[in-house]
């Protein structure tokens, strides 16, 4: 599955007038995230600080990094897409360098999820952060 840009879900988000188009399109997008094997589903793979449970995969070398997710909440699978746009198939420095504030800023999210999920973000987003830092 090719993922979209930030740039693409940052357009497409701006043709839903309710909040509520946006969540139907933030889950259409988990709903295409490609399958995470079921082997991998194992506690060493789970993202502290999130209040679903987030499985994260990490393949590649110091070039690129690709990222596999997984979540058992539908609306955090859509989450994850979001993430995966900005960081996945990236080398680590675009990863450190890449404003992700100010991306969450412009999709005026933490307005619109609950704390408890704007915390699970920012522990996913430390997480991958901290993977690409060690890769550097």
């Amino acid at each position: 599955m090719t993922l979209p840009t930030t740039e693409e879900i940052l357009d497409d988000l701006g043709f839903f007038d309710s909040w509520e188009e946006r969540y139907k399109y933030i889950i259409d997008l988990g709903k295409a995230l490609p399958a995470f094997p079921d082997e991998l589903h194992t506690p060493e793979r789970l993202v502290k600080g999130c209040q679903s449970n987030v499985w994260l995969e990490v393949a590649g070398n110091n070039q690129r990094l690709e990222f596999i997710v997984d979540s058992d909440a539908i609306i955090v699978k859509g989450l994850l897409v979001l993430v995966l746009a900005a960081f996945n198939e990236k080398s680590p420095s675009d990863i450190l360098d890449f404003d992700i504030d100010g991306y969450f800023q412009a999709l005026d999210l933490e307005r619109h999820i609950s704390p408890t999920r704007g915390n699970g973000l920012r522990a996913i987003v430390a997480k991958i952060k901290g993977i690409a830092q060690a890769t550097q």
